[in-house]
């Protein structure tokens, strides 16, 4: 889990405002922190596949924001993979 600390950055960092936490921008911004934690998890413990389920989710879930995103507003969609690292 994110810590109230982190999500607070990230809404900060991605939303409007504070209380912003509706945007694709943030919710990618904030499954992509909280898949990084889950991956740091699973490479010590190999055989957790309820967590290994959820990572495949939130994967499945980003991937679907990521394209409403593209759809929506190209130049906000190219901000957040350079913001967050995603594509190469």
């Amino acid at each position: 889990m994110l810590s109230k600390e982190k999500k607070l950055e990230l809404v900060k960092r991605f939303g409007a405002n504070d209380q912003d936490t509706g945007k694709p921008e943030v919710q990618i911004a904030m499954l992509t922190e909280h898949m990084k934690q889950l991956s740091e998890h699973l490479l010590t413990n190999k055989k957790d596949n309820h967590n290994k389920r959820g990572l495949i989710m939130m994967v499945s879930k980003r991937r679907k924001l990521l394209k409403y995103l593209e759809h929506v507003d190209v130049q906000r969609y190219r901000a957040v993979l350079v913001a967050l690292n995603l594509r190469k």
